[in-house]
């Protein structure tokens, strides 16, 4: 059976091809420890979880979706109090605020509300694979902008070349950053803005990250830039504060002609999020903000493990402050691949190989803090038995 010729340009996704070797790894009978997704282990809270099953046994959520492509208004006011007590952000819930069905989704739907075919869309080198996955089906021509540690992993505007921006319509950020950890600053953010503007670039400022940050770090959005609503908007999600991943639940914040654009997609590719887990998100949003504050403390003990491991064998480094993933170097003399398959082939542990990320990722791995306590303790045990035996 002949298929789209589109899904030719798409290389194979990072996570499935990671879960395809740790499945036959496992099958074959090995211990394997994956720190290579970011999936946290720890459940979601009570409270979140009872809304859920108090309000789907009501029939009336049993139907189609309350405002089915846009999501149900009160999950959108929520939204609206949750971004003017976090970052003092005044959002429209009517026509500035969009339900999604996780924030991936609404990667894609940006790029089918503002990209035509053969546009240019700028990304960040490293960078969230989905992005390019997401350009490609879209017909856009992806253009990698590096973001490299002597500049914090922050895109550097004066070295895209004119006649680049000149063409290019939208441009996908994210910060707090995957892989890197990198968090941007108001400053910066600023200058993305006048960018934005200058050149007539739709902002897709990824940030599911927002609250996963450590002490000395403070939180950002993009929507907190002057003039951020008439370039772009900012995709948010319940799945990393709330450890609500697989329930899919999201939003698109920001400029209202996106905004509407993004609706009009949906309207034609899906029906909407299932009413009782949007009234679980507003639960989460009201009362479980002190979760995020427990989940950061697991974070923060787990990660000064893995640095202090990471030390004995060689690796000593000042990581940037956000996320729930720590981007190593690896050791002097050793490719991305080299070291995550030692790793793999001597200790059953497997890392995200910075390659898979972009060029600019070669020289350094992703690390993932969502493993339990004891199964992070034993990974690094047998990485420091590895590399100092």
């Amino acid at each position: 059976m002949r298929t789209a010729e589109r899904l030719t340009n798409i290389p194979p996704y990072l996570f499935m091809e990671l879960r395809k070797k740790i499945n036959k790894a496992k099958a074959d009978g090995v211990d394997v420890i994956s720190l290579a997704i970011g999936d946290p282990v720890e459940a979601t809270p009570d409270s979140i979880i009872d809304e859920l099953c108090a309000t789907a046994r009501d029939s009336m959520n049993h139907r189609y979706p309350t405002d089915e492509e846009k999501g149900m208004l009160a999950f959108r006011k929520e939204i609206a109090c949750w971004y003017q007590e976090r970052y003092g952000v005044s959002l429209n819930p009517e026509n500035e605020i969009l339900g999604l069905i996780g924030s991936k989704e609404g990667c894609h739907h940006f790029i089918l509300a503002r990209v035509n075919t053969g546009d240019t869309v700028l990304m960040t080198d490293p960078g969230y694979p989905a992005y390019r996955a997401s350009i490609l089906m879209g017909g856009g021509d992806p253009y990698n902008v590096p973001i490299l540690p002597q500049n914090n992993y922050l895109p550097v505007f004066e070295d895209i070349p004119a006649d680049v921006a000149k063409k290019a319509t939208a441009m996908f950020l994210n910060y707090p950053n995957n892989p890197t950890g990198a968090c941007a600053t108001l400053e910066f953010l600023n200058k993305l803005v006048d960018f934005a503007r200058n050149y007539d670039i739709a902002i897709c400022y990824d940030n599911p990250y927002s609250e996963i940050v450590f002490a000395g770090q403070e939180r950002v959005s993009f929507l907190m830039a002057q003039g951020a609503k008439d370039v772009g908007i900012e995709l948010n999600s319940l799945s990393k504060p709330f450890n609500m991943c697989g329930w899919r639940l999201g939003m698109a914040c920001g400029n209202p002609e996106l905004i509407a654009a993004i609706s009009k997609v949906k309207e034609n590719t899906d029906s909407g999020i299932f009413n009782p887990i949007q009234f679980a998100g507003i639960k989460a949003l009201q009362k479980e903000a002190p979760f995020i504050e427990k989940m950061l403390a697991l974070y923060g003990k787990r990660r000064e493990l893995v640095l202090q491991t990471l030390k004995k064998i060689g690796i000593d480094f000042n990581p940037p402050r956000g996320t729930f993933y720590l981007w190593v170097p690896v050791p002097k003399g050793m490719t991305s691949l080299d070291f995550t398959n030692r790793l793999f082939d001597k200790t059953s542990v497997v890392v995200a190989s910075g390659v898979a990320y972009g060029k600019y990722g070669e020289g350094f791995v992703r690390i993932s803090l969502t493993v339990s306590d004891k199964r992070l303790e034993e990974a690094m045990k047998r990485i420091e038995k590895e590399f100092t035996q």
